[in-house]
């Protein structure tokens, strides 16, 4: 079982934003809330063959969605759904993935995949991409596809679709199923972007990925079936062979359509029955192979050994996977299994905090691949001491098996799923269509149903009243998942050592029935026991600032400015964000900073004197949450709250920034997982660029980019306090709520939390503008000591920042799309050179300069100089050249769609707003954001390329194999890549 009001008007309207854009006159009137589900009746077992995903279930059937077969076997599921408006996702899937696959067609199902996306019946090579650019259709969020071992699944979220866009998408789709382009001169093309896909996956993490699934899955189809093939079979991969794998496999009877949209779903009916409903398979069905079960001896051990990944240890117990009546009854006991499992992770988390062995150690179940069912451990040593953190993890979960939980723990995990449980509920109307459909997908891949959130919480709560949670039954749930099945352990170490092997069957074997932790408990926190704030704030001023939608800025007596929006767009959900301090402008520039640290050890170090134990009891049950980032003008808490909880969600903000604690496990923790992490940086240039670009990219500003390592080791929690504890007092505050809650609840809520502390002394701006590096003959060099077959490059032109010129940020974000389908048009489609080539526009705003447009891509090493010759080509074409109307369109529509649909959602909103009650400009922009975007011409483009792309001032780098990799490939030449 998968456990699955709009604005009145917004600022940013489709028509505003481009009026080219075709009314969407399918779109009907918001539909009343779908009716509720009929009562969960256990035992009652549904023997008809409609609804088919329900067949054999007594789970009552979601009334949100219409269910049925076509004729020839296609079966489908559709609903209405106006989340957002006008969108209609669209979901085809063919039971068919690697699994599928004989020796000789390892990595077909993916291959197709990319050949349907080329051309089929109904689209020339090339042209789906563009006619759905046309649609609004963003490549690769909006459409994109994905092959699993046991399924294909395309994807198409089509915004504002109209009748005709949808009748012509659906017609592209079915062609794309039923005759995909399947020709030599189609694989030629093709061959080289898989085969770039496949070179730019490999890595020690994807090799350390393979070695895990043989040794889990030994004597299973899965253990060689990794969706990519091998370079062998795809470079003999013809049109007969692919043609006979189509043909084999992609029938009416193997494909489920899901449309959740903001359409009746009666035209969905008809759209799937005119395109789909005249599809014949060719030849007798196939049997779906056997993918076996769980085979050898218990115990079963391997090691790998990769020196750029830390030390990790993954432990797996494998089940049989089978088909079970997907039944209220067998839900219900999962469920036991469940809270077991958080019960354990609860422990785990506990244990490494308070300075453990394991930086992070967690268990989880999960049935995969139709292969197995499987508990699946995953733990993380802090240094190379991974015998000491299986050890002391094997021991916590072996409590678990020993001594019973208490009621207290059992009824802390019970109150948050409910909690969880009850907030999808209130949420439901306001759920994506995207995520509809992509449940009904993954539950039809695993044969099972698919509840309403109304019913998901009916059959938790009823395990509930029958009593299920029980210490005995959870004790017996703990000893069940961790010893029936065939136990498998890898582990990774950085050197190569005989001994490792033995080392690991032992410390597996080894009695650790007296090593277990003291449980950690205490009483219940209450928030009248978290540190005292002042007197509730008064307000000295409220305007509204922005109207349509209506925000309006509230300044409290003691400075602090609230930005509130209240609203229905997202039920039971309330966003917080709380801005202070100066940000990057607030840190200096001549030296390294522990300003990286704090992502991992602020928030965990507690508040006054309650550690994150203490928080997470204060907060269990409830929607409470804090994390914490670090902006280009400010620092910043934030949450999703809910109504209820508002009032104490901002109670416990203002106290973390009143009253900090200062725990020193959470640094200690913090430092072994950034120490952890430097080998794997140069291991490939994905790694390389993740150390380097933004510093290099900021002239070397130290506030940029990965600190040095000895920065890290020599960092301390004296240290940490030292230079956060000042920062953590510096205003001017900015408080962000937007969301389901009302004005006077929120003004409240800040006066008694924000409003209620001590006036704060604007943060000093030290910190410098940064500088964009200097324009070079060459690029800047770096080495990786990966795989010698890869390569990395990358060429920025400087560009702006701040709030002076928002026109220009946004139309960069057109010229970026444009110069980046151009980049994938030819290094990708037509050179095979990159999978995954890119251009970005980073315009801080916070920021009166330091922003950049850069394009970035993986390549093979020989092919750099073509990289950077398409690049610049492409920027000259773009300053010497007006681009074609289309060519304008296809990047602006989806651009404009991307907008009109986030603007139905809160999030949108706190980024367009965040700051404004200090920058007025951020907000007064939002008035001209439709002219920016929607009105923008081919000369606009143009001119803007000629003020940006200038060759003069462009920077390179390129990131290659080092020479010891290079010479080490031509004395020893490394086995196939990629094939597994």
């Amino acid at each position: 079982m998968q456990v699955s009001k709009r604005f009145p008007f917004t600022a940013i309207s489709a028509v505003a934003l481009l009026v080219a854009i075709p009314a969407a006159s399918q779109q009907q009137p918001a539909p009343a809330a779908p009716a509720a589900p009929a009562p969960m009746v256990e035992g009652r077992i549904q023997t008809a063959a409609e609804p088919w995903l329900y067949k054999g279930s007594d789970i009552t059937p979601d009334p949100g969605w219409r269910f049925g077969t076509l004729p020839n076997g296609v079966r489908y599921a559709v609903r209405r759904n106006g989340v957002p408006p006008g969108q209609v996702a669209v979901r085809v899937r063919i039971d068919a993935g690697s699994l599928m696959e004989q020796d000789s067609e390892r990595g077909y199902a993916h291959l197709l995949e990319h050949l349907a996306f080329r051309g089929s019946e109904h689209v020339p090579d090339g042209e789906s991409k563009r006619l759905w650019q046309r649609l609004g259709v963003t490549f690769g969020s909006d459409s994109n596809a994905s092959t699993t071992p046991t399924q294909t699944v395309y994807k198409l979220d089509l915004p504002s679709a109209t009748p005709q866009g949808l009748d012509e998408s659906m017609k592209v789709l079915a062609g794309m199923m039923a005759k995909p382009t399947i020709s030599d001169a189609a694989i030629n093309a093709e061959r080289p972007v898989v085969l770039a896909e496949q070179r730019e996956r490999l890595s020690p993490q994807s090799r350390l990925g393979d070695k895990s699934r043989e040794l889990f899955f030994a004597g299973q189809l899965l253990a060689e079936r990794s969706p990519i093939g091998t370079t062998a079979t795809l470079q003999a991969a013809n049109a007969a062979a692919v043609n006979a794998f189509h043909k084999r496999w992609y029938r009416p009877e193997r494909t489920v359509i899901v449309i959740a949209g903001d359409v009746d779903p009666a035209v969905f009916e008809q759209q799937i029955a005119k395109h789909f409903g005249d599809w014949k398979g060719t030849g007798p069905a196939p049997a779906t192979p056997d993918f076996g079960k769980p085979v050898g001896d218990q115990g079963l051990s391997a090691v790998t050994v990769e020196p750029s990944l830390p030390p990790v240890v993954s432990l797996a117990i494998l089940r049989p996977w089978s088909i079970t009546a997907d039944t209220i009854l067998f839900n219900q006991e999962r469920m036991i299994n469940q809270i077991a499992i958080r019960i354990i992770n609860r422990r785990l988390e506990s244990r490494a905090r308070s300075g453990g062995s394991f930086i992070t150690a967690g268990a989880n179940l999960e049935d995969i691949s139709r292969s197995s069912n499987a508990t699946l451990v995953q733990i993380l040593p802090v240094g190379d001491d991974w015998e000491a953190a299986v050890r002391d993890v094997r021991a916590t979960i072996a409590d678990a098996a020993m001594t019973p939980p208490t009621q207290l723990e059992i009824d802390r995990e019970v109150a948050e799923i409910d909690a969880i449980m009850k907030n999808a509920v209130d949420t439901a109307r306001v759920e994506a269509g995207a995520i509809q459909a992509d449940e009904i997908v993954q539950a039809v891949d695993i044969a099972e149903t698919v509840a309403s959130s109304e019913g998901s919480l009916a059959i938790f709560r009823g395990a509930v009243e029958k009593k299920f949670f029980t210490p005995a039954r959870v004790q017996t749930a703990s000893q069940k998942v961790f010893a029936e099945g065939l136990r498998r352990a890898i582990v990774n170490t950085r050197v190569p050592d005989a001994t490792v092997q033995a080392r690991l069957t032992a410390v597996l074997d080894e009695d650790v029935t007296k090593l277990a932790a003291k449980r950690s408990s205490g009483p219940p926190i209450t928030f009248d026991q978290l540190p005292r704030l002042g007197s509730p704030g008064v307000v000295t001023a409220r305007t509204t600032v922005l109207t349509g939608p209506d925000i309006e800025k509230v300044t409290f007596a003691n400075g602090v400015n609230l930005l509130m929006f209240p609203n229905e767009s997202e039920t039971n959900k309330v966003y917080v964000r709380v801005r202070f301090g100066g940000g990057l402008r607030a840190l200096p520039a001549d030296r390294v900073t522990p300003a990286w640290a704090a992502d991992l050890a602020l928030v965990p170090s507690g508040i006054g004197k309650f550690g994150q134990e203490e928080i997470d009891r204060l907060t269990s049950g409830r929607q409470i949450g804090l994390s914490f980032a670090i902006d280009d003008d400010a620092f910043v808490f934030g949450a999703v709250t809910s109504p209820a909880d508002l009032a104490d969600q901002l109670r416990l903000i203002a106290a973390k920034m009143a009253s900090p604690g200062w725990d020193t496990n959470p640094v200690t923790r913090a430092r072994a997982v950034m120490l952890a992490g430097y080998a794997g940086l140069e291991s490939s240039p994905d790694g390389v660029l993740s150390r380097d670009l933004e510093n290099l990219l900021h002239a070397k500003d130290p506030r940029w980019g990965v600190p040095p390592r000895a920065a890290v080791e020599q960092l301390t929690a004296k240290a940490f306090r030292a230079f956060w504890e000042p920062l953590l007092a510096t205003g001017p505050i900015e408080v962000q709520v937007y969301g389901d809650t009302t004005a006077d609840a929120t003004v409240a809520a800040v006066a008694a939390s924000f409003g209620a502390l001590k006036p704060r002394k604007p943060a000093a701006l030290t910190g410098p503008t940064p500088k964009f590096p200097d324009h070079a003959a060459t690029p800047v060099l770096r080495y990786h000591e990966g795989q010698p077959n890869q390569a990395a490059a990358v060429i920025a032109w400087p560009s702006a920042g701040g709030s002076e010129a928002f026109t220009d940020n946004r139309r960069l974000e057109i010229l970026a799309a444009i110069f980046r389908d151009r980049l994938f048009d030819q290094l990708r489609s037509q050179a095979g050179a990159s999978y995954t080539p890119n251009v970005i526009n980073d315009w801080p705003v916070g920021m009166p300069g330091g922003g950049r447009l850069f394009a970035i891509g993986q390549i093979p090493p020989d092919q750099a100089d073509l990289f950077f010759k398409m690049a610049r080509e492409i920027a000259a074409d773009l300053v010497a050249t007006p681009i074609a109307e289309d060519e304008l369109r296809r990047a602006a529509v989806p651009l404009m769609q991307q907008m009109i649909r986030m603007s139905s959602g809160n999030t949108f909103w706190l980024q367009q707003t965040s700051g404004g009650s200090l920058d007025p400009r951020r907000i007064d922009s939002i008035r001209t954001l439709p002219q920016d975007m929607g009105q923008v011409t081919p000369a606009d483009i143009q001119a803007l390329a000629a003020k940006y792309l200038v060759p003069t001032r462009d920077w390179t780098m390129l990131v290659l194999p080092s020479e010891k990799i290079v010479a080490a490939s031509k004395a020893a030449p490394s086995e196939e890549a990629g094939a597994r």
